[in-house]
């Protein structure tokens, strides 16, 4: 009877940053509503370590494994929608303390008053 289980010349390996693109994309989407700001960080950074994991799959496919690679391309889809919510959010924080702001630099003895009383 043959052996079954024959060692493989070339063991796959995992992605070097396939988990830690899954998390910052996760963390990118929770974290755009701390001012954008978390989700902006977390999500450009996963999608740098994204792009140079992608670079080293495609150079030599047949020495990563599939999960790595479906850990890679869920945590870019989660820092793109992350990085999306985070800037529309930070937009909407930046317009309104503009706007706030703004009328405060417009009528200074005014808005003093509110916030005394």
């Amino acid at each position: 009877m043959e052996n079954q289980f024959q060692p493989q010349l070339n063991p796959q390996t995992p992605l070097p940053n396939g988990t830690a693109v899954l998390v910052l994309g996760i963390i990118s989407i929770v974290g755009c509503f701390c001012y954008g700001l978390v989700g902006l960080i977390c999500g450009i950074i996963a999608l740098i370590l994204s792009s140079k994991d992608l670079k080293l799959y495609n150079a030599n496919p047949s020495e990563y494994t599939p999960g790595s690679l479906s850990n890679l391309k869920s945590g870019r889809i989660c820092a793109i929608i992350g990085l999306s919510l985070s800037v529309i959010y930070f937009l909407i924080v930046v317009f309104i303390i503009a706007t706030v702001g703004f009328a405060a630099l417009s009528d200074p003895q005014h808005f003093l008053n509110n916030l005394n009383r």
